[in-house]
């Protein structure tokens, strides 16, 4: 991952130049006093439009991580300062700065931790949506599914076999950092926000 590290020649002020990281990775705190420097970094969100609008870093553009695969050498004319990549804890982020790299971006930064860290360490975050944020539908979601295996068992024993397999699943989640429900759930009407990549590079050229 040595190829997306900050080269020194970066264009930024002085103060700029000294906050920003010299690394892949940037902390919570670390972010947050980079942002009050001139110019900003351009902050990245590669989560869907459904976990975007509950909770993101103010200031953040929205660049789901397979629009941003699919279009990587387009946005380069807009990534040409310190690029800041977010996802929910990390992964996705990663992937997009391999996917941006390799377009010939090097100045990428993935947040340690994603929005998890952010909001456990109280930093700020706008709210656009009313909408429930993902983990907290997965937790609806399998709690339904394991109180009605467990209740239901009382009638069916082999509907215990339903709580068993969720709580697996759960298990297996938070082993890998990646939860099939929700991926299942992102793809509910509900959920569905498509994202069109016009609407992503007017967004981008505004704030430049």
């Amino acid at each position: 991952m040595s190829a997306v590290t900050a080269p020194d020649s970066a264009p930024a002020s002085t103060a700029a130049s000294a906050a920003a990281p010299h690394g892949l990775t940037v902390g919570v705190s670390e972010l947050q006093s980079w942002m009050g420097t001139e110019p900003e970094p351009r902050i990245i969100d590669v989560r869907e439009p459904s976990e975007f609008g509950p909770a993101h870093i103010p200031g953040a553009y929205n660049v789901p991580l397979g629009l941003l695969k699919e279009h990587r050498h387009e946005l380069r004319e807009h990534l040409d300062q310190q690029v800041v990549l977010v996802c929910r804890s990390g992964n996705r982020a990663t992937e997009a700065a391999q996917a941006l790299a390799g377009s010939g971006l090097t100045h990428l930064h993935v947040l340690t931790g994603g929005m998890v860290a952010w909001e456990q360490a109280g930093a700020p975050v706008n709210r656009t949506s009313d909408r429930w944020a993902m983990e907290r539908q997965v937790r609806l979601v399998a709690g339904s599914l394991v109180a009605a295996g467990v209740l239901g068992s009382l009638l069916r024993p082999e509907l215990k076999w339903l709580s068993a397999t969720v709580g697996a699943g759960l298990m297996g989640a938070a082993a890998t950092d990646s939860c099939m429900m929700a991926k299942a759930l992102q793809k509910l009407p509900y959920n569905r926000q498509d994202r069109d990549f016009g609407t992503v590079m007017r967004e981008l050229a505004q704030g430049d």
